[in-house]
């Protein structure tokens, strides 16, 4: 009886799964593998190997990575202190944290813009204290900072939790046989968060990598990343099968590096010989 109700309360959730995930994606395929008349074709998929489009991916690829690596450079440290936080609201502290989250993207982004752009906030107060202003607007720099201030809550959350998770007793355990603080963090609370790392690279970087809205008001549409092409095939020059057929490959990329992600993490968990 209550499987049968189970799978009553599931349905509703299949049918959107259905409606809003699958068959797009089946349509999406089909174009790919299409041209304008409908013939089968391999070109769209092939597209991502011209000059172009190459150099798209390698610029999405190297600006999520550095992301990636900036967001967990800030993740980790800020989880280990919460962890060992003597101060008894650490869910105030998490609420300030995630704040941002509660605005609307856009919102967000725009605020970077101010803050950065020529005639900024920054600017204004660097001409007021007689300083040469910065150039950060429509730099790579500025993609790099809009996707960090935008995902750096899905890398803190996952690796929070995996940091708060680790035993007390192992940590003491450790003290107790000799190992100093820096021993603690980089042998036993670093080791033992890794599947959090990976499930917060994951959440960072597969955004990252299709981001196309940052690059277009941080990037002042100066810098092309895939996610560009991809909306620009499928909004302004309407090529609906090329900007299947990337899009295709891009996931298919995304699919492949998450899957690499999510193992080094696992195989990191077990070598521990603890899981997460």
């Amino acid at each position: 009886m209550n499987r049968n109700k189970a799978r009553l309360l599931s349905i509703p959730y299949i049918i959107w799964v259905i409606g809003f995930t699958v068959i797009p994606i089946i349509f999406i395929i089909a174009r790919a593998v299409t041209d304008g008349t409908g013939s089968p074709t391999a070109a769209n998929l092939l597209a991502i190997f011209d000059p172009i489009h190459r150099k798209a991916l390698y610029l999405s690829l190297i600006l999520a990575f550095l992301s990636t690596v900036i967001c967990i450079l800030l993740a980790f440290p800020v989880a280990v202190i919460l962890r060992n936080s003597r101060f008894n609201k650490k869910n105030i502290i998490m609420f300030v944290l995630i704040l941002p989250m509660w605005m609307n993207f856009i919102l967000r982004i725009l605020a970077i813009q101010m803050l950065i752009s020529n005639n900024g906030i920054i600017n204004n107060l660097l001409g007021f204290l007689s300083l040469p202003p910065l150039s950060m607007i429509n730099t790579p720099g500025a993609i790099v900072l809009g996707m960090v201030y935008d995902y750096l809550p899905y890398m803190l959350l996952p690796v929070l939790n995996s940091v708060l998770a680790i035993p007390e007793d192992v940590i003491e355990a450790a003290k107790d046989l000799g190992a100093g603080r820096r021993a603690v963090i980089s042998k036993i609370i670093l080791p033992l968060s890794l599947s959090g790392i990976g499930s917060g690279i994951t959440m960072v970087f597969v955004p990252s990598m299709t981001e196309f809205v940052i690059a277009n008001i941080l990037g002042g549409g100066k810098l092309q990343l895939i996610g560009n092409i991809i909306e620009q095939e499928f909004t302004t020059t309407m090529n609906w099968n090329l900007g299947s057929g990337l899009s295709v490959t891009l996931m298919v990329f995304v699919l492949i590096t998450s899957i690499i992600f999510g193992r080094s993490s696992e195989n990191g968990s077990k070598a521990t010989g603890f899981t997460i």
